[in-house]
């Protein structure tokens, strides 16, 4: 097995995928393009936000969730699967624009994630727009790592991961310790990740994106790099220098209107000497992994951050303990 290296999953196209893809293009993508237009837009998904979270969701039986609480944010602990690992984790940052979703919308990945990494997650709430800047998010996020490794957890035990907004949070983490010369984690996962928020255009898949708007990413990357150097690594993850980072998995769709900032990730990490396992999925759309109680592709993504995780794990291992 190797980390290092392209993958383009080969699948049946399903009715699911395609009927989900549809209701996108029909209806999400449209509305987004009229709603991201104005401050209070942001302020009114917030306020959405804030009324979901009384909302119960179903979960499997053997799925279990603990709140927990940090300095400035909380967020909740998702078990699920058998045998897990509990000197382990896996650390677990949303997306959603830095302005919505929640730990509890995006528990379709998390519990499926800890099946994958037989490992508890911590799905962090942390901080978002527009009444907390980007700085806050971050802080929150490094705080969180700190009290796992004041816990006992070993860094090496400890798992990234985001998607969307939660993905430039994986990012941008892994970048502000390196900057500390603090520990790092022992792997990350990023799903769709945002990792360019400089006012460059995005010309690639503009059209063929199914859900994200192209005019309106950009509108909400000028909201919050507003006095701020958009270009800084700890903004724009895309410029950052990946020396000394662990190893990564990177999933984007090939529609996507990020894929190419993914894509440019993958590449400065490789330069940097990071191992990374690159995942461009035919015809999937944004996070397509959150999709997984509907689309049989989504489901498969879980098992491919497993063999991620194995593969890591491996070459981790010296050549006696791979033979045992």
């Amino acid at each position: 097995m190797r980390v290092d290296r392209d993958v383009t999953p080969d699948y049946p196209f399903s009715w699911q995928a395609r009927a989900v893809i549809g209701l996108m293009r029909g209806a999400l993508k449209p509305v987004s393009s009229l709603f991201l237009r104005h401050p209070l837009a942001l302020e009114a998904a917030a306020g959405l936000g804030a009324l979901a979270r009384a909302v119960p969701l179903a979960l499997p039986s053997h799925v279990t969730v603990v709140p927990a609480r940090f300095t400035e944010c909380g967020g909740e602990w998702v078990r699920a699967g058998q045998g897990l690992d509990e000197r382990k984790a896996v650390l677990y940052f949303h997306g959603g624009g830095y302005f919505s979703c929640s730990p509890r919308t995006h528990r379709p990945i998390t519990w499926r994630l800890s099946v994958a990494a037989r490992r508890p997650v911590l799905a962090l709430d942390y901080r978002q727009g527009p009444a907390h800047p980007l700085a806050a998010s971050l802080g929150d996020a490094l705080d969180a790592y700190a009290c796992l490794l004041e816990r006992g957890h070993d860094p090496a035990d400890i798992l990234f991961a985001g998607d969307s907004a939660g993905g430039h949070l994986t990012l941008a983490t892994l970048l502000a310790l390196r900057e500390r010369e603090l520990p790092m984690p022992g792997a990350a996962i990023c799903l769709s990740p945002w990792a360019d928020l400089t006012d460059s255009p995005r010309r690639a898949n503009r059209w063929q994106d199914p859900m994200l708007p192209a005019g309106r990413v950009r509108w909400l990357a000028r909201r919050w790099t507003s006095g701020l150097n958009p270009a800084d690594p700890l903004v724009s993850p895309v410029n950052g220098d990946f020396t000394g980072c662990p190893p990564l998995m990177i999933v984007t769709g090939s529609t996507e209107v990020l894929r190419e900032e993914a894509h440019r990730v993958a590449v400065r990490a490789r330069r940097a000497g990071v191992p990374v396992r690159y995942e461009e999925w035919p015809r999937m759309p944004h996070v397509f992994p959150i999709l997984a109680d509907v689309v049989p592709e989504a489901r498969l993504a879980f098992r491919h951050m497993a063999e991620f995780l194995a593969e890591v794990a491996a070459e981790g291992r010296s050549p006696a303990e791979e033979a045992a």
